[in-house]
């Protein structure tokens, strides 16, 4: 079964600095119907301006991956933590027991454009912690390349929950496929260009939840890129 989550359903805020998609219910954006799928609690898509951002503020036991699609982002937090990650880039910070961060476009002039993406950890009170890390576009070249994992590895980043985060950069006519075990679900995030999913067209800002079936299977109709979240079912 696929079940569609169109670009123009999300939940929009526009303040002129972050204009800003939520795919579940976030901030001023609520939707009893979008609160979360699985473990995945918040995907936003931003836009932030020139010279813009987020000052400092605290989180607590979550895990938060940011992917770059554009642009450069500047990151701080309480941990000691300073860096700028720019496209191809992936960030993610574990907020455990607490921290604080703040997130800047780290230009004055273009915009930066993001994923933003929270996952509720597997237990509560884990040590803050820090990671980014770079993907080049060989490595998702028409193929899934795993971003993060539970376990982790030298050229992935750990997330403390059952997830594997899969990325791609899929040329036009292409197809990838990845299986979906028992008990597992996906979700599709197409952050660029058009493709079909298992028979059905999705647009750049779409999405797919997928469930009760074995398959993930993605031909590009245009270039595009796209997040395979592998996900637990949650009954």
């Amino acid at each position: 079964m696929i079940s569609i989550r169109k670009s123009e359903e999300r939940g929009h805020i526009d303040h002129g600095w972050l204009n800003a998609r939520h795919s579940f219910s976030f901030a001023e954006y609520h939707d009893p119907a979008h609160m979360g799928y699985s473990v995945l609690r918040v995907i936003n898509q931003d836009v932030i301006a020139g010279g813009a951002g987020f000052g400092m503020h605290p989180h607590r036991d979550m895990e938060i991956v940011t992917y770059i699609l554009s642009g450069a982002l500047q990151h701080h937090d309480s941990m000691g933590n300073g860096s700028v990650i720019s496209a191809g880039d992936v960030q993610r910070m574990s907020a455990g027991t607490g921290v604080r961060h703040s997130e800047f476009n780290a230009s004055t002039e273009e915009p930066v454009h993001l994923l933003q993406i929270w996952i509720l950890p597997k237990e509560k009170g884990l040590a803050p912690s820090y990671q980014d890390q770079h993907f080049s576009p060989e490595q998702k070249h028409n193929r899934w390349c795993l971003i993060a994992a539970p376990d982790g590895g030298a050229d992935v980043l750990t997330i403390h929950q059952y997830v594997r985060l899969y990325a791609s950069l899929l040329t036009v006519d292409n197809t990838i496929a990845g299986d979906i075990a028992v008990g597992r679900c996906a979700y599709l995030q197409v952050a660029k260009g058009r493709v079909l999913v298992n028979g059905a067209i999705l647009h750049a800002g779409d999405a797919a939840k997928i469930e009760r079936e074995a398959v993930l299977e993605v031909k590009a109709q245009s270039d595009a890129e796209l997040l395979w979240f592998d996900l637990p079912v949650i009954e």
